[in-house]
């Protein structure tokens, strides 16, 4: 059995963070039942109440350069820290990034992956990535996030669609065309991650690694130990409700001022594919 040492970690200084009120756990309340009958999206409403409108005016500061301290889990390596999110959508809400500054819209490189390893070989679950703004990333510095499960749960409510996705077809082919699925034969420590992830991004359309500066275009990027989806993203919001790679994973956040009607009417398969 893994010791889960980050994880562990994670937890302490999540409670550490909350009491010195360094961490600010999103409030939400599930209202899937209201709007949807499946069971394959999870839908929330975040309370907006408690967020300060943003005044400053000029470029925002980089959160993770330096980060804070308090939220601190551990080194990874020399090129990576291990912090919590300051804004966790769970308990324990795991950010990676780089110590040094990196784009955030440029190549995950072999760097970024043998950090992912190392942390995922003792605390893993459901990493996902945001590759810019239209992808919904909130920040510019490279972040690579986790949000940790154990081996008895499902890793996300869209597992079940994603390993099945080869079966599926749809009229409008925007899924076929703008999502690719791999399969793991391995875990993904035991896989050359970096050479998936590059062949995936260019069968994608993305780009070519080797050649172009940056991808192409913005994308989201899900991964486990067992699989990795690759979404090519036109846009972040649509009615009101911004998605990012948790959308697709079946996780949607919706506001006060999200159209929920459109959403009831039309379900939340329909809203992912009007992002592609």
């Amino acid at each position: 059995m893994k010791k889960e040492v980050y994880w562990e970690k994670a937890l302490q200084k999540t409670k550490i963070s909350i009491n010195s009120k360094s961490l600010f756990p999103l409030r939400t309340t599930n209202i899937t039942s209201n709007i949807y009958k499946g069971n394959d999206f999870v839908i929330r409403e975040l309370d907006i109440t408690k967020f300060k409108r943003n005044n400053l005016i000029g470029p925002k500061n980089n959160p993770f350069k330096p980060w804070d301290k308090i939220l601190e889990i551990d080194s990874i390596g020399n090129d990576h820290q291990l912090i919590l999110n300051k804004y966790p959508v769970q308990l324990g809400h795991i950010l990676l990034i780089t110590n040094e500054w990196k784009e955030q819209n440029g190549w995950i490189d072999i760097k970024d992956w043998q950090a992912i390893k190392k942390v995922n070989k003792d605390t893993t679950g459901l990493w996902f990535f945001n590759s810019g703004p239209l992808a919904g990333a909130s920040q510019p510095h490279r972040h690579i996030q986790l949000l940790r499960r154990n081996k008895s749960e499902l890793s996300c409510p869209r597992e079940k669609w994603i390993l099945d996705f080869s079966n599926l077809n749809y009229t409008n082919e925007k899924f076929c065309k703008n999502i690719i699925i791999k399969k793991f034969s391995k875990s993904l420590n035991e896989e050359n991650i970096h050479e998936i992830y590059k062949e995936l991004t260019y069968k994608l359309g993305l780009g070519n690694c080797r050649i172009d500066k940056k991808p192409k275009y913005p994308y989201n990027l899900i991964f486990t130990n067992n699989w990795m989806v690759l979404i090519k993203r036109k846009t972040d919001n649509i009615h009101g409700i911004s998605i990012n790679a948790l959308g697709f994973a079946g996780y949607i956040l919706v506001t006060k001022s999200s159209d929920l009607t459109y959403l009831k009417k039309y379900g939340p398969e329909k809203l992912l594919e009007k992002l592609l």
